[in-house]
C-alpha cells in the first residue's frame, strides 16, 4: 500500500514551505510499506540552528493550514535536528552535517522518492 494522497498533499505543503525559506536537499520518501507509524519521511537541510528553526516554522504553519495536527516535535532547542511527528508524514529538518552523519535518506533508500512539485518562490528571486 501506498502513501495516501492526503499524506503527500501534506508533505507537499511541508516540502514548499520549507523551500520558501530556502531550506535545501529537500527529499520525501514513502515509507509506508515499511513502517506502520506513518506514510512519509519528509528531509529538509538548513545551515545552521537559526536557519534549521525557521524552516521548522514554516512547516509548522504551513501544515496548520492544511488542517493537520502535530503530534510532537522533538529537538527544536537545539536547532540540529528537529523532529515533527504529524501522525501522516513524520518531517526532519537537520543542519547538514547531522543530515550527512546520519543519512536517513540511505537508510530508507529501498523506499520510492515523492515528486513534491516544489516551485520556485518569489522569495528567492
Amino acid at each position: 500500500m501506498s502513501a495516501t494522497e492526503h499524506s503527500i498533499n501534506l508533505a507537499r505543503a511541508a516540502a514548499q514551505a520549507g523551500a520558501d525559506k530556502k531550506a535545501e536537499s529537500i527529499i520525501g520518501l514513502d515509507v509506508s510499506e515499511r513502517l506502520a507509524l506513518t506514510d512519509v519521511f519528509l528531509l529538509l537541510s538548513g545551515d545552521n540552528e537559526r536557519h534549521v528553526r525557521s524552516i521548522v516554522d514554516a512547516v509548522e504553519e504551513a501544515l496548520h493550514k492544511a488542517g493537520a495536527k502535530r503530534k510532537q516535535r522533538e529537538g527544536f532547542t537545539e536547532g540540529h535536528w528537529v523532529l515533527l511527528d504529524y501522525s501522516d508524514i513524520i518531517v526532519h529538518v537537520q543542519q547538514e552535517e547531522d543530515r550527512e552523519f546520519y543519512a536517513l535518506e540511505r537508510l530508507w533508500k529501498d523506499c520510492p522518492e515523492i515528486d513534491l512539485e516544489i516551485t520556485e518562490s518569489i522569495e528567492s528571486e
